[in-house]
Formats: structure tokens, C-alpha cells, sequence
């Protein structure tokens, strides 16, 4: 399992960098960050405007996830590149479905 990942009972907690203006919506896979830390890549065609670019974050990772928008919540990072996310879904099938996505 990836430091980006925490798996707790009930949901994942995910690290993401996300890119606004990336040219296309896209995860681009695990990366380390300088602080040691690991982050999910991820870039979306959206503008970093009014919470348009975490809403196609969001809607991308529910599309990838097989799961509902309204189950993946921004826990901090509104307005930075890097943001925790909690995913109300199974641990285990995000953590799989992470796997098949960046292999």
C-alpha cells in the first residue's frame, strides 16, 4: 500500500496533488514529494476558480472508483494543490481499484 493511503474502517484517506489546467483529466500515479511524504497525481481540464477544479477531482475519482460523488468529501486543501480526501467506500476494493488505474 501506498503513504498516500491511509486505510481506516469505514474509509481511505488520500493524499492528492492535484494539477487545475492539466489539458486533460488524468491520474497520473504515485509520486514522492520533497518532504518524504507520497501524494497521487492527478490533473483535471477544470480552472482553479470557485471550486471547479476539486469538483472535477472529485467527480473524476468517483468515476474511476465505481462510487458516488457525495462519498468522496475534501477534508483540507481547498484552495492548495495538495489535498486529503475521504472515500466512504471499502478500503480494500480503493485500494485495488488504485492498482488497476496506475498499475
Amino acid at each position: 500500500m501506498h503513504a498516500a493511503l491511509t486505510s481506516l474502517d469505514d474509509h481511505v484517506r488520500l493524499t492528492v496533488r492535484l494539477t487545475p489546467n492539466g489539458g486533460r483529466d488524468a491520474i497520473d500515479g504515485f509520486e514522492s514529494a520533497a518532504d518524504g511524504g507520497e501524494y497521487l497525481k492527478v490533473r483535471v481540464r477544470a480552472v482553479p476558480e470557485k471550486g471547479k477544479a476539486n469538483q472535477a477531482l472529485i467527480a473524476l475519482l468517483a468515476k474511476q472508483f465505481g462510487i458516488a460523488k457525495n462519498r468522496i468529501a475534501l477534508i483540507s486543501g481547498d484552495t492548495q494543490r495538495k489535498k486529503i480526501l475521504r472515500i466512504e467506500a471499502d478500503p480494500e476494493d480503493i485500494i485495488k481499484r488504485l492498482a488497476e488505474i496506475v498499475g
